[in-house]
């Protein structure tokens, strides 16, 4: 359930930095809580990164080292000047008593911030990702309570983020829960079958929608409209030679790369030689 408010938009980054923080997490902690670091517009919030925050909590008082945040904070605006504090995170299903004292802290660093719990126990069976702003309620003049109200989430990622997520998805089908990068020629050809299905599965929609087995959608036909327009006009022996053209310029940065690896390894393992021979001298000259 969400309310009317900005859309909240999380990198793939940022759920595995949280995990990773419960994970590492002291011996006897409940839960771990962190900053949140992104942009925002008029409409959204961006989550791009985050780092965790140590802090101490029983059932009557919560303890967070507010120093410690300032001083991530400030290491991180020298590498990443354009992210600002956007909120804080904590793991867990709930919002408790601590969390609105908290809350309070982010509210003097950041303007409306937001609140994200994540729920790495997997209470439910999955990780439930769910994100809040807060709202002055009361009487005024008399005791003022804060309201949390949920918020749209939604997970984006950049293309290099994609490449991770698509090896993480392929651990799950291996036995050792392992997998190793693949070459740039398989990664070619795993994005061109992935074209191919996605034309079969459009092309069986169109002649099922042709043959009158399935009702046809007027947004989906002009999104294929401006997809087939997009598409420039060019013979199949042109993009042939295109490809090829584009493939053999693949290869060939491909073999200078490997050659520049394999050039500073040599020069690396001759400096060391170099600095090893005079070591090497007085050595044969101490022995008998």
């Amino acid at each position: 359930m969400s309310v009317f408010g900005p859309v909240v938009k999380i990198h793939p980054v940022v759920l595995a930095s949280i995990s990773d923080s419960y994970e590492r997490r002291n011996e006897g902690a409940s839960r771990v809580i962190g900053t949140l670091l992104g942009t925002i517009d008029k409409h959204s919030i961006e989550v791009t990164n985050c780092f965790s925050v140590p802090h101490n909590e029983s059932e009557d008082e919560v303890a967070v080292d507010m120093e410690f945040a300032k001083n991530m904070y400030e290491l991180h605006k020298r590498v990443s000047p354009t992210e600002v504090i956007i909120g804080w995170y904590a793991t867990g299903f709930d919002i408790t008593e601590h969390s609105v004292l908290i809350h309070e802290y982010y509210s003097r660093e950041a303007t409306n911030p937001i609140h994200l719990t994540v729920d790495t126990a997997l209470q439910s069976g999955k990780m439930n990702i769910r994100a809040y702003v807060s709202a002055q309620m009361g009487v005024p003049g008399k005791t003022v309570g804060v309201m949390f109200t949920p918020l749209t989430v939604k997970y984006i990622h950049y293309d290099t983020e994609r490449i991770g997520m698509d090896l993480l998805q392929r651990t799950r089908l291996a036995t050792t829960r392992t997998k190793g990068l693949t070459s740039d020629l398989s990664q070619v050809g795993g994005a061109a079958a992935r074209i191919q299905d996605m034309l079969t599965t459009v092309l069986a929609y169109i002649e099922d929608v042709l043959s009158g087995k399935v009702t046809a959608d007027n947004s989906v036909g002009r999104f294929l409209m401006d997809l087939v327009n997009k598409v420039p006009t060019i013979s199949a022996e042109d993009f042939e030679n295109m490809l090829n053209s584009n493939i053999n310029d693949l290869l060939m940065v491909t073999y200078l790369s490997n050659l520049t690896q394999a050039q500073i390894a040599l020069n690396e393992k001759l400096v060391l030689e170099i600095k090893m021979l005079p070591v090497i001298y007085l050595f044969s000259l101490a022995l008998p």
